[in-house]
């Protein structure tokens, strides 16, 4: 066979390959494909051969990570490379000037850059469709393309040049220093929201992962996984029919509905943040946690110390406490604190449903705050630290109606429907149809009130285990996920965000 006919046989394979390499808006890169782990395995060998020269294992991260990006939202990775220049040169510029006002000025100025760009992409027909519905002109939409993690990678950008102006860190001696903070692919497109102070002395100090990292981070791949693949994909099969179409269930299936849900966004996003944190930890860098049994709480100020941390610590620190947090008196400290969480429920998305939804987070937040007084004076027995939790778990359950269906109206009818059509003697027959999505929810229960200590101690025990065990143990998780996964590889939620 000579080279040509060689070269013949090959082209179908190396069409298929670039096909597969090439962006496709259908099919992101996501951390539970196959692509991606194929691309990873590649990527881990060259990144610990380059481990030792930083200035070259940063320019191998970006061009991975970058094109990770380009895998997930096309040219846009563009925007990336151009929002991170302009940062960087008036972080620089910031830093120069002594005069205070220049300075603030500047950084009020790569603010505006910054949400005029997240403003475009992700609510420019959200308002335009707010001002059509005012002057009864017909509505055309703009035809823009939400690029995938735009509020996240947004959300460090400001944050890095606001602890610049209040010298906090200094900024990056070079541009790829800051690239590699911005685009570092596990956490770019759906979070934990990095920050600077956190991140980057761990880039200076360049130290290569330890064993424990490396199989620490390993676990934590094969519990988001699981989380991901097997668990929060297998229960939306069911809960998608009822938000769907809400109208053609009972008050039973409803609330089965809303508590799979429930329990599904946890699974995704949590799953996906185990996912970012253990890749992250394999390459040796750390991103702290941004869940920590959310559905423990006993009020909404504990849930949102455990919910989405890396959110709510951002929302406190360049929101919450810029608009005067609580040193500003009883009644503005409710305001700032439903203020904060409006513009967290916009974050999520430019529909009014998620402006709700924050809004009575906010709400939440204020009431809680107000009833302190009286709560420190009732003593915490089991029964009153049972009610807590079932008044929180109910209320944060309900509120995620309005994040997932589709409308206002969607959400108002599941919600009438469980309290008007609810019969306790459907929740047997509910069981027999449903045996495996019951058993799955009751196990998810079960494990979400074990310890903390205790998930510490699986994952050290995981680390001390013999190599062959480890295989084995991730092998069951790919089988696992071949059993249970749809047709198609489901997106994670948070990336629409």
């Amino acid at each position: 066979m000579t080279i040509d006919d060689m070269f013949e046989a090959a082209r179908p394979a190396l069409a298929n390959a670039a096909d597969l390499l090439r962006y496709d808006p259908s099919a992101p890169l996501l951390f539970s494909s196959g692509l991606f782990w194929t691309l990873f395995l590649v990527f881990l060998p060259i990144y610990a051969l380059l481990k030792g020269s930083r200035f070259k294992m940063v320019l191998f991260v970006v061009a991975f990570s970058l094109y990770f990006y380009y895998k997930s939202s096309g040219i846009f990775f563009l925007m990336l490379i151009g929002t991170s220049m302009i940062d960087w040169l008036l972080s620089h510029a910031i830093h120069y000037f002594s005069r205070r006002w220049v300075r603030l000025a500047l950084m009020w100025l790569s603010i505006a850059i910054s949400l005029s760009i997240l403003g475009y992409f992700k609510y420019a027909n959200f308002f335009l469709w707010n001002w059509n519905q005012m002057v009864e002109d017909n509505f055309r939409p703009l035809d823009v393309i939400l690029p995938v993690g735009i509020s996240f990678y947004t959300f460090q950008s400001i944050s890095y040049v606001v602890d610049v102006y209040k010298k906090r860190i200094k900024p990056t001696d070079n541009w790829f220093d800051y690239l590699f903070f911005l685009s570092f692919f596990p956490a770019l497109v759906a979070g934990p929201i990095v920050r600077a102070d956190y991140f980057l002395p761990q880039l200076e100090r360049n130290e290569p992962a330890s064993r424990e990292n490396v199989w620490g981070g390993l676990w934590l791949v094969i519990v988001g996984i699981v989380k991901k693949a097997v668990i929060a994909d297998y229960i939306a099969q069911y809960n998608d029919l009822i938000f769907n179409d809400p109208s053609l269930y009972t008050g039973v299936q409803a609330f089965m509905g809303v508590m799979g849900y429930t329990m599904q966004i946890y699974c995704d996003f949590s799953g996906y943040s185990d996912m970012a944190i253990g890749i992250a930890l394999i390459m040796g860098f750390r991103l702290g946690l941004n869940f920590d049994s959310p559905y423990q709480s006993r009020n909404i100020t504990e849930f949102w110390r455990r919910w989405h941390i890396s959110l709510s610590s951002w929302l406190r620190d360049y929101v919450y406490i810029p608009l005067g947090g609580n040193r500003k008196g009883t009644l503005r400290t409710y305001l700032n604190n439903f203020l904060t969480m409006l513009i967290g429920g916009l974050w999520h998305g430019a529909a009014w449903k998620f402006v709700f939804w924050g809004a009575m987070h906010g709400v939440g937040l204020a009431v809680h705050k107000a009833c302190r007084p009286v709560l420190s004076r009732i003593s915490d027995n089991f029964v009153v630290s049972f009610f807590s939790w079932l008044l929180t778990y109910i209320y944060v359950s309900l509120l995620w109606v309005f994040f997932r269906a589709s409308d206002f109206e969607s959400s108002v009818a599941i919600i009438r429907n469980i309290f008007v059509d609810f019969r306790i003697d459907q929740i047997p027959q509910f069981a027999a149809a449903r045996p495996e999505w019951c058993v799955m929810m009751g196990a998810l229960f079960v494990f979400h009130f074990v310890p903390q200590r205790w998930a510490d101690a699986v994952q050290s025990s995981f680390v001390r285990l013999n190599w062959v065990v480890k295989l084995v143990i991730f092998l069951v998780a790919v089988q696992l996920v071949i059993e249970f996964m749809s047709e198609e590889v489901a997106p994670f939620i948070y990336f629409q965000f």
